[in-house]
């Protein structure tokens, strides 16, 4: 597995977009492209900005299971990450992964009410690579 968490570490930092997925209020999948998360713990725990009016938002306050995507389109491999999502209201959340230029989106700053962080955390994930898959748990 050793080899495999420095594929998927290399993998994951190279992207610019990552999918989320939601459950919606009919039980079914729903997913949605983001940009890359501002921070991350290995592949455990990520940190993405968003709004606090979404959907999604709504979604994950009524459903926490969650899943991200990070997907190499060149090398046609990917992850898939299970585990849960919340959403951060707190001012030290939303500071932590604050950057210049969010104003663009969150037009208060740090303290816009419409401005929240979703930390993601994996339990499961399975990698795809040459025709191959493989599951494995996140310690």
């Amino acid at each position: 597995m050793k080899n495999i968490e420095k594929v998927i570490d290399k993998l994951i930092d190279k992207q610019g977009v990552a999918f989320i997925g939601s459950i919606d209020s009919e039980g079914f999948p729903n997913v949605k492209a983001m940009l890359a998360p501002r921070k991350r713990i290995d592949f455990k725990e990520f940190y993405l900005t968003t709004n606090t009016s979404s959907m999604r938002v709504q979604q994950y306050k009524e459903n926490p299971k969650a899943s991200i995507y990070f997907c190499d389109r060149r090398f046609f491999r990917g992850v898939m990450l299970k585990g849960t999502m919340e959403v951060l209201e707190d001012a030290a959340s939303k500071e932590m992964i604050w950057r210049e230029g969010d104003t663009m989106y969150y037009p208060t700053g740090v303290t816009d009410p419409d401005y929240c962080v979703l930390k993601f955390v994996a339990e499961r994930g399975r990698y795809y690579s040459n025709f191959a898959s493989e599951s494995f748990v996140v310690d």
